[in-house]
């Protein structure tokens, strides 16, 4: 089974074909926590979309199971506000979108993977505008 090697520069893409960007740092997010929605063969879930989340987006993500509010020192998660960038499941996001609840997205730092899931028109139209261009 192949592993993530971690010394290595990525080579992922975002949504739009450039280099994958870091989603967050403070929390560090990432299905491997380097900061990116970087994916592998260990990431069922395919956290790849990295999103700034929200009171309405934490609110549903708890009402599906998924607490993200609470801190859990034992996993180094101090628990997440609204406002912090995390690399969501992409299946989770398209979820959101649904009841009306889908976070803003950073482009530049969604893996290509989610468009597997997600539409990239979706994607786009939730787009956070933060200056830079993907």
């Amino acid at each position: 089974m192949p592993t993530f090697d971690r010394t290595r520069p990525s080579r992922a893409r975002n949504i739009l074909g450039g280099p994958l960007e870091t989603c967050g740092m403070v929390p560090r997010t990432g299905f491997f926590r380097n900061g990116c929605c970087e994916t592998g063969p260990d990431d069922l879930g395919r956290h790849v979309v990295c999103a700034i989340v929200t009171e309405r987006f934490l609110a549903f993500s708890l009402a599906r199971g998924n607490d993200l509010v609470t801190p859990r020192p034992e996993f180094d998660f101090h628990g997440l506000k609204p406002g912090d960038r995390w690399c969501l499941c992409a299946g989770r996001w398209l979820e959101a979108l649904e009841a009306q609840a889908a976070p803003a997205v950073v482009i530049a730092a969604t893996h290509e993977a989610a468009l597997r899931v997600v539409p990239l028109e979706e994607l786009l139209r939730h787009a956070h505008d933060d200056g830079h261009a993907g």
